[in-house]
């Protein structure tokens, strides 16, 4: 079974560039994708020419900004829409669609801005309410979290850690707190387990040429249950496919 997760930094331009082709070529099974920027309606409409997959939408209020979808080969058992929380729920930030043996979340957590003027809302607010969700999730079956989170955890997870340091949204130490918590939760990020060492990124600025120069984070995450890391093959950071400032990331499970 193979699921993907995308920030597609727009789905109506994505699906202007090649990210149906890419889509069909990936063949995943379950396909998250945040930042949407678009209503449930358009983003079905920008993928029409997508075969074979139920689509799932969920929109901010606020137009053109956000938004997560799932889209999957099977139709889930259940589908919730964001996490149960008005005052978060209005960005559109979190799909749970529900298989027979775990969930699997897609969520585009909230970047603390420049200025860092959201980090309060991101890390005191957001965290702790999306980990509370997630856990209640898991007193009945495993849970797999996959999105842009909006977090490089170590070091390693970007080119520049020292200039960024408690400077730069993504790399402060309450959002590497936030994410430890989750780890000490109960959730292991799957490709840092099983590539301790190895230096991938997921995201990269337009400027500068960031991308050709691999001047990235990584900020896109497959974290699953603890007891169901048995079930996992393999964790990909798919760094050839274009479309969008981020690169898909794969889980492979048995």
């Amino acid at each position: 079974m193979k699921l993907l997760s995308f920030n597609v930094n727009g789905v109506r331009a994505a699906a202007g560039k090649t990210l149906i082709e890419d889509l069909h070529r990936l063949d995943c099974d379950v396909v998250g994708l945040q930042e949407t920027k678009a209503t449930p309606e358009q983003v079905k409409e920008a993928l029409t020419d997508l075969k074979g997959y139920h689509i799932y939408a969920f929109s901010a209020e606020k137009k053109g900004y956000s938004g997560t979808a799932i889209l999957s080969k099977t139709e889930p058992l259940s589908v919730v829409m964001g996490i149960g929380i008005p005052e978060h729920d209005n960005e559109g930030r979190a799909i749970t669609a529900e298989y027979e043996d775990f969930y699997y979340v897609t969520t585009y957590v909230p970047n603390s801005s420049s200025g860092l003027k959201r980090i309060d809302y991101r890390t005191k607010e957001w965290d702790v309410a999306f980990l509370a969700y997630l856990k209640k999730l898991e007193e009945k079956k495993p849970v797999v979290v996959c999105g842009d989170l909006n977090v490089a955890h170590q070091a390693i997870d970007l080119k520049n850690p020292k200039s960024n340091y408690n400077k730069t949204p993504g790399y402060t130490q309450a959002e590497i707190d936030g994410m430890t918590t989750m780890i000490e939760a109960g959730f292991v990020d799957t490709f840092r387990t099983l590539y301790p060492d190895t230096v991938k990124y997921s995201w990269w600025s337009y400027r500068g040429g960031a991308r050709a120069k691999n001047v990235g984070w990584r900020l896109d995450y497959f974290m699953v249950s603890s007891g169901f890391m048995g079930r996992v093959q393999d964790s990909q950071i798919l760094n050839d496919v274009m479309g969008s400032d981020h690169c898909p990331v794969m889980l492979i499970l048995d």
